[in-house]
């Protein structure tokens, strides 16, 4: 089987070839609803993505999974992918979003540090007042940390007193440890019920470990680590949780979150989120993105109470507030792109219905999806946990719609009279260390860029889905 790699600015391989790993592809089921026929994706693997490029593939609706990319096709899914982010300078944290990091912070630090340090370097009444009645992100995530933590020497022993426990936290490179290994697996058997064998050190390698390469530049005088890394949480020197991130030019990326399950007391998803954000205001990344905000999936409901948080919209690739008028629609309806309602005059109503023209020609729901009527979104949400993105569809559970990518009619995709006026005539494939015009090709003048079976097929469709952008400097390798 031949297989056809991207390379863009010689920096980027993107492998791409007729297995169903990749390509424009429909799952036999769902990994959230657990519908069958439930989810459509154009895929393609890449080994050495540039975190730029990135960038600009998440700005376009794209997430990854160690070195498999995805762009979900929203209206042709029953649980809809919606890209979100929050400006980190912007966030306001929830009373429930305190009272996490505020519950391990009194853990680590004890009461009797806590009453000891109080005698010893007590603070103006003014001071406590400001620091009770307003909530500071990065002085609470940083509060119980073992190197920042002040300790005081006592007047009897004239030794620092020191915490009830030993907090830290370390960003570190996406490596595979035997200890992340044990815990990964410690994770999924009992948190997700996953058999051992799924876990073995090489998929943890494939899953959490092949990341984007890192780096470290200077960007406004100011230092920056980009690339893929291991946020490590440490309690008296054991490992108890580790955040997957990716360090991208303007964001800090979550893209999976496990931790020891004998440490599941206190709410993880809640106290990484808040130390990314942290991150991302301290860093100088600016924004934080949480993956994936599925408004159907209950579990996946947590995302958005992260405020203020914004939505790609599928087809205009702008961002939008996810507030009360945008939550409506989606209750009302599974694909929902604000483009495309403020276009039409669509509004959402409160008896549960619509008013005004409603998208109709891209078959937004599939018949065999419920529809979320008030009641039943009431009943979804008790008991109501956090869970983060799946991994893309098992290649097994896929099937290769016919016919090519355009017939389709996917929302941030490039048409096929707009790839046609792009100049794929120009793009480079390499050949050993030689660079040829893809029109050099024999049979490129007769090939169809609608055509999957040919190299000007495979081409089209990989720019309709990345973007022009990516199409400058780039080169496809026959292998």
């Amino acid at each position: 089987m031949s297989i056809v790699k991207l390379v863009i600015n010689a920096g980027i391989m993107v492998s791409l070839n007729d297995s169903p790993s990749t390509r424009y592809q429909k799952s036999r089921h769902c990994g959230y609803c657990k519908q069958k026929d439930g989810s459509c994706s154009y895929y393609m693997s890449c080994d050495n993505m540039r975190v730029d490029h990135y960038q600009e593939l998440v700005d376009r609706g794209w997430r990854r999974s160690g070195t498999t990319y995805y762009k979900p096709d929203l209206p042709r899914s029953c649980c809809p992918h919606y890209t979100i982010r929050l400006k980190a300078s912007d966030f306001h944290a929830k009373k429930d979003q305190r009272s996490a990091i505020n519950k391990l912070n009194r853990y680590i630090v004890g009461s009797e540090y806590k009453r000891k340090a109080a005698m010893l370097c007590p603070q103006p009444r003014e001071v406590k007042r400001q620091k009770r009645d307003k909530f500071n992100l990065k002085d609470a995530v940083h509060y119980a940390e073992h190197d920042k933590l002040p300790k005081p020497v006592g007047k009897k022993t004239q030794k620092p007193i020191e915490p009830a426990h030993r907090f830290e936290v370390n960003l570190e490179g996406d490596s595979c440890t035997k200890e992340k290994h044990e815990i990964m697996l410690k994770y999924q058997t009992k948190i997700h019920q996953d058999p051992e064998w799924r876990w073995s050190e090489a998929s943890f390698k494939r899953f959490l470990c092949s990341g984007l390469d890192r780096k470290t530049v200077k960007i406004g005088g100011k230092t920056m680590k980009l690339g893929s890394y291991h946020q490590c949480y440490r309690i008296d020197g054991k490992l108890v949780a580790v955040g997957v991130l990716d360090l991208l030019p303007h964001a800090v990326s979550s893209v999976y979150l496990f931790y020891d399950p004998d440490y599941q007391e206190w709410d993880w998803g809640k106290i990484s989120a808040l130390w990314e954000i942290a991150l991302a205001m301290e860093g100088g990344y600016e924004y934080y993105y949480m993956g994936y905000y599925i408004h159907s999936c209950t579990k996946m409901r947590y995302k958005g109470r992260f405020e203020p948080s914004y939505i790609l919209d599928p087809e205009s690739l702008k961002w939008d507030l996810l507030d009360d008028d945008l939550r409506k629609r989606l209750d009302q309806r599974k694909y929902v792109s604000l483009s495309r309602d403020r276009q039409l005059g669509t509004q959402p109503a409160e008896n549960g219905t619509l008013v005004g023209p409603v998208l109709t020609d891209m078959k937004t729901t599939p018949s065999h999806v419920e529809e979320l009527t008030k009641e039943k979104l009431g009943e979804k949400l008790k008991g109501e946990d956090i869970e983060l993105d799946s991994d893309p569809s098992d290649p097994d559970d896929t099937d290769i719609p016919e016919g090519s990518l355009f017939d389709y009619n996917i929302p941030g995709v490039l048409t096929k009279e707009e790839v046609a006026k792009l100049d794929l005539d120009h793009m480079k494939l390499l050949v050993r260390t030689a660079l040829v015009d893809l029109e050099d090709l024999r049979g490129w003048e007769e090939w169809k860029i609608d055509d999957p079976g040919t190299i000007k097929g495979i081409a089209a469709e990989l720019i309709a889905t990345t973007g022009p952008k990516l199409l400058k400097d780039s080169a496809l390798a026959l292998f």
